[in-house]
């Protein structure tokens, strides 16, 4: 009979600290605040953003029965070069039906007021389908009009696979052309000063190739992450005219799986778990108008590292784009909190090497900026309370969201000229994971999450959010039913969404779309993405985690190629070379090569899966391979020595649930998928309790990933169906969470 230790000591890595007993929170510190006192935070929130934005954009004609117009929520600043009109956002929770996306899309990231001149581009655009692939030797983007024949109208930034594009098919159409009109935002002062004019595409799949009037701008691969391109050029070689001929070729494989696709299917139809493709636009497209010399954003170079609070300070590292050789400029960060000034930076001088600067930022409040904060705020998050202070700063969670405003100030050093200001925001939070006790922490204590699989699809528009706000709901969603965040599930959601986790209080793990097959083409491909996809989104304190990898999709052989293991162990270190302040959860599930947090996924009924977390051991053993067995050349010598559970590294169920129920007489769904079956809600209510109660009741695992937030397609195994409408009880769910949260948390002290 083989000894269990010895089994144990092949599946753990021993821990090089020395274990330590971890802080564990009061009954009043596991659950924080009030319902009261969240919403008093958030309508502080509301009224803070609401200095941003005072205008409703006017919408651009379109065919049909147009959706009513959206005013631009909090926060998010109008089309400035729209008409002046009243802000309302108290219909934008009432329905997700399409409407154009006018607001602005960075709302993490934006020019102040006096400076931001920017025009969306989403709504009506001239479109074709190229399936002989001839619009490039017919020279389609030297003329003002695509051709008549097959020419329709789409609604950008909506795919033709969705309803709300107004195409609505599903057919394989590999080659699509997209134009417009568009005028030169920039006034006569702002050209003379050399201001630039920027196209900004949010996300277009796959690759994209774009003409200004016949001249080739630019083009983009990567059909999840953000670009830009300087129009400035084109235009002024066009002469400046009235109007200028925006045209867009893009390419996007049905079938190629070596391109970071996600869960859009290259079959003939849906099935299982993978769903209709997003090909072309499918975020948002805007004009901005820009100084030439400029803050740059964190898709070139700005990160700001929150994660000290013990030090209390941000890591700030500022960039700048456009600047010349020998040019003097300096930078300068100001901090506040609800309005009351905490730090400034002072100027700082770039090298004439560097285009950035780097420094600390104290967020500190000193006694004389503590004495000026609301009376409300410090009686729902009191002073001593370590769950929402840490010596004068103010923490980060999902039940306090506490944001620190920033204002990045770029200055022409030799004038003393103000060129460019940006506002953002930030967030002080750590997350910790080698305390050796196998707890996940926040602000360096204990955190149970209880986390939703978020796929981010909407029946009538697919990938992309229908409204300013979706993004907003879903997450108040989440949140109603107990869940504390999602793991955002092979797709690189719209910015948005991370505005609002930042602002509610929700926990995200940072995920890419994989490739379905491993070569030098998917590798290239797929970290291009990633690391594009982390540059944009690093500045989020609601991001926790990072997730390069899922179930070994695109790395098929992991059992016995050290070249895929190679890779995989490669990106894990880029990940942590740009980002070192998060877990990284290098595979998802299972066949983990090096990771900070042991993931599984089993989708067993409670029986099974009390079996499996009853004991440390059988969670790490059973079900597929979580560890990889050592790989030997032809002479018996190892050529990887494989990987093992490193000993009091958090244990996490990723993926688990999955029942489903038909919700009954809803003729518009069809088919119904899951991994297990429900009766009706009462049943799927209980099924919830038991599992994670099996889940949860051993000790060992310290976070759970339920699948998933809606029903999707075929897939209806969400607590919401695809139209967010409730299958159980909110309440009832909160409650189930709240019991699961407590059984955590005695076990932990229990256990101490």
């Amino acid at each position: 009979m083989t000894n269990p230790l010895s089994k144990l000591s092949e599946v753990f890595h021993h821990h090089d600290k020395d274990q330590e007993h971890p802080t564990l929170p009061s009954e009043s510190q596991v659950y924080p605040g009030t319902d009261e006192a969240k919403a008093q935070y958030r309508a502080r929130q509301v009224a803070q953003d609401a200095q941003l934005s005072s205008v409703q954009p006017t919408q651009e004609a379109s065919s049909g029965d147009a959706p009513p117009p959206y005013a631009p929520p909090p926060g998010l600043p109008p089309d400035m070069s729209a008409k002046a009109g009243p802000g309302d956002d108290k219909h934008l929770d009432a329905s997700d039906s399409p409407a154009p996306l006018n607001c602005y899309p960075r709302p993490d990231f934006h020019r102040t007021a006096s400076g931001l001149v920017w025009h969306s581009l989403n709504g009506p655009w001239d479109f074709v389908f190229d399936d002989t692939d001839t619009g490039l030797s017919d020279f389609w983007y030297t003329q003002s009009r695509l051709p008549d024949q097959g020419k329709r109208t789409i609604q950008v930034p909506y795919v033709f696979q969705c309803a709300a594009s107004g195409i609505d098919e599903r057919g394989v159409h590999e080659v699509l052309w997209y134009q417009r009109q568009l005028e030169d935002l920039r006034s006569s002062e702002a050209k003379e000063k050399g201001d630039r004019l920027l196209l900004r595409c949010g996300a277009i799949d796959y690759h994209a190739t774009i003409w200004l009037n016949g001249r080739y701008v630019g083009e983009h691969t990567g059909g999840h992450v953000p670009f830009d391109l300087d129009l400035s050029d084109a235009v002024a070689l066009s002469g400046y005219m009235a109007e200028n001929t925006l045209t867009i070729r893009v390419y996007d494989s049905a079938f190629d799986v070596t391109q970071p696709r996600g869960k859009q299917y290259w079959g003939p139809k849906p099935e299982s778990i993978f769903y209709t493709p997003s090909s072309g636009i499918w975020q948002n497209v805007w004009l901005e108008v820009v100084p030439r010399l400029r803050v740059a954003d964190g898709s070139h170079g700005t990160i700001l590292r929150s994660n000290d609070i013990e030090k209390g300070v941000v890591d700030a590292r500022v960039a700048v784009q456009g600047r010349r050789a020998q040019e003097k400029c300096s930078v300068e960060v100001e901090a506040s909190f609800y309005g009351v000034p905490v730090s400034s930076s002072g100027k700082k001088e770039l090298n004439k090497s560097e285009d950035f600067v780097r420094f600390d930022l104290p967020m500190s409040l000193s006694q004389e900026a503590l004495s000026k904060l609301p009376a409300a705020l410090l009686q729902d998050a009191p002073l001593k309370d370590p769950s929402c202070w840490r010596n004068g700063t103010a923490l980060w969670s999902p039940e306090h969201p506490a944001l620190y405003d920033l204002t990045i100030r770029l200055y022409n050093s030799t004038n003393g000229e103000v060129i460019d200001t940006v506002q953002t925001t930030t967030g002080m939070r750590s997350i910790t994971w080698t305390n050796g006790d196998g707890t996940l922490r926040l602000n360096s204590r204990p955190y149970f999450q209880a986390l939703f699989l978020d796929q981010g699809y909407w029946p009538s528009t697919l990938l992309t959010p229908p409204t300013p706000t979706a993004c907003k709901r879903d997450i108040q969603l989440s949140k109603a039913v107990g869940f504390n965040g999602c793991r955002k599930h092979q797709k690189v959601e719209s910015p948005e969404f991370f505005y609002w986790a930042d602002r509610l209080g929700f926990l995200v793990w940072g995920e890419m779309a994989s490739a379905y097959n491993f070569s030098m083409t998917g590798c290239e491909r797929f970290e291009a993405e990633w690391m594009a996809m982390m540059r944009r989104d690093l500045n989020h304190p609601s991001i926790v985690a990072w997730t390069p990898c899922n179930e070994s999709w695109g790395y098929p052989d992991l059992g016995g190629s050290k070249r895929q293991r190679d890779h995989l162990r490669s990106l894990v270190s880029k990940t942590k070379t740009l980002d070192p302040t998060r877990p990284v959860n290098d595979n998802c599930g299972w066949e983990h090569v090096c990771t900070d947090l042991s993931t599984f996924h089993d989708y067993a009924d409670a029986r099974g899966m009390r079996e499996r977390c009853g004991d440390l051991l059988a969670t790490l053993t059973r079900g597929k391979n979580m560890f990889l067995p050592a790989i030997h050349g032809q002479d018996g010598a190892e050529d990887d020595d494989g990987s093992r559970h490193m000993r009091g590294a958090p244990v996490f169920c990723s993926e688990m649930g999955g029942v489903n129920i038909a919700v009954k007489n809803d003729e518009s769904r069809q088919g119904n998928w899951g991994y297990t079956t429900a009766s009706d809600g009462r049943d799927l209510l209980r099924r919830l309790e038991e599992l994670l109660m099996a889940t949860v009741s051993g000790g060992h695992v310290c976070g759970i990933v339920w699948t998933q937030t809606t029903d999707i397609e075929q897939e209806m195994n969400g607590i919401y169906t695809w139209d967010r409408k409730e299958k159980m009880p909110a309440a009832q769910v909160a409650e189930v969470m709240d019991r699961v949260k407590k059984v955590y948390y005695d076990g932990l002290r229990k256990h101490w």
